[in-house]
């Protein structure tokens, strides 16, 4: 982690200098799925709720720059489609080219994003986040 912020992060820093956009990414789940419920009823009955749980949720996928931030909402779990899908509609907000620095995440490193990134020619330039250590 110390040589990425004192050798790597300084030379990303320098693609600003030469009309690159720095861009963060990163995913994250939504879950419709109550985290407390807590009711009431009389003395001796039990309580019955009227809700149904059916566990839907929704994925995000984030952009964050030093002015901006977008984002696109996904039905379900986040999947390299959806990692595609995302950059398509990146690259449509931002003419500059890109410098993407997001993490390690198999779906970044999959095969159909990585061809998608390749047949882009260079508007996208994607490094990754060095690996946490383990304690």
């Amino acid at each position: 982690m110390r040589d990425w912020k004192e050798n790597v992060w300084p030379a990303l820093k320098k693609a600003q200098n030469e009309g690159q956009i720095i861009v963060f990414v990163d995913e994250s789940g939504l879950s419709e799925r109550p985290h407390r419920v807590r009711t009431w009823s009389p003395r001796g009955v039990i309580p019955m709720l009227q809700h149904q749980f059916n566990w839907d949720h929704l994925s995000m996928a984030a952009g964050i720059t030093l002015w901006q931030f977008y984002f696109r909402l996904y039905e379900g779990s986040m999947g390299k489609e959806e990692i595609v899908d995302f950059l398509r509609h990146l690259t449509k907000q931002i003419s500059e080219p890109i410098l993407l620095i997001w993490d390690r995440l198999p779906g970044h490193r999959s095969r159909v994003v990585q061809d998608y990134l390749a047949g882009l020619n260079g508007k996208i330039s994607a490094v990754y986040l060095p690996r946490m250590s383990q304690a």
